[in-house]
């Protein structure tokens, strides 16, 4: 059971969990101008936890011939054997009711909302197949984290929420698109889209600075919107450098070194947004 376990852990990467929790927790913070109740974080982090794990695992299950054939991939648990596709579908119904029920014990407009998160995160999986624009797609999923938070507040929505989701858009997008990179060639000669496999690694490099660029922009934008004290702006500043050293590690000629850019950077980047926020707050 504890093997099998892993398993599933490893198949929905719950390592990266720290691109999404830090999001929805800053937009909690904010939404509640200070700190939310322990119920209320409590029921936002089983939400997340739910949508995410259902839709890694979707992911999955609509990926797994690709799978199979990429050799950066053909080792996943569903391609491997690891494990079956019916207990992979049984999890993802599952994590999704984890979703809706707790949706339903935060508020009625997040109850509302979750059939519409899950349509997304589902959509998303399908979009590499006719889109070069799946990378937006994917930034469109993950922004979903912050609107929930927000909502599960206020019970509402608010130009700070809208904002601080097209912030996450756009640094999803960024390094979606450095991510895809090293299957360039894999999706060129299986027809599968991508910013990468479209224009080539040059202009991506370029695109996924430009959308880091717009990122830093929409947190400028949420923070006075919100009316952040300078804490908040210091944690940007340093959340800009992290950018600037992220696309320092990966070059037109040069790319060993994606990995430690898309994963240590990126959750750097998550983090300290929230960080900062709730320095903010208590200060």
């Amino acid at each position: 059971m504890f093997k099998r376990l892993v398993h599933f852990l490893r198949m929905i990467k719950f390592s990266h969990s720290i691109f999404a929790l830090p999001f929805a927790f800053t937009a909690a913070i904010m939404a509640a101008g200070g700190y939310p109740s322990l119920a209320k974080i409590l029921w936002i982090t089983v939400a997340m936890v739910g949508a995410r794990s259902g839709a890694m695992a979707v992911n999955r299950i609509v990926d797994r011939k690709i799978d199979a054939m990429n050799p950066r991939t053909k080792d996943r648990e569903l391609p491997s054997g690891k494990l079956g596709l019916a207990e992979v579908a049984v999890f993802a119904a599952a994590s999704f009711a984890l979703l809706i029920f707790a949706a339903w014990r935060l508020n009625p407009l997040c109850l509302e909302l979750s059939p519409v998160a899950i349509a997304v995160v589902v959509f998303y999986s399908y979009t590499k197949r006719f889109t070069w624009m799946s990378h937006f797609f994917l930034g469109l999923a993950l922004s979903l984290s912050p609107l929930g938070a927000w909502a599960a507040v206020r019970g509402s929505l608010g130009w700070g929420a809208v904002c601080l989701a097209f912030a996450v858009v756009f640094w999803l997008a960024g390094f979606d698109v450095l991510y895809a990179l090293q299957d360039i060639d894999f999706d060129r000669r299986y027809g599968l889209y991508s910013l990468p496999a479209r224009y080539g690694i040059g202009k991506s490099l370029l695109a996924a600075r430009s959308f880091h660029v717009l990122s830093v922009l929409m947190l400028c934008v949420t923070g006075a919107l919100v009316d952040m004290n300078w804490a908040y702006w210091a944690g940007l500043v340093l959340v800009s450098a992290f950018f600037i050293y992220e696309h320092s590690l990966v070059k037109e000629k040069d790319l060993s070194r994606l990995d430690i850019a898309f994963f240590n950077m990126n959750g750097w980047i998550s983090v300290t947004v929230f960080v900062f926020t709730a320095l903010s707050f208590i200060i």
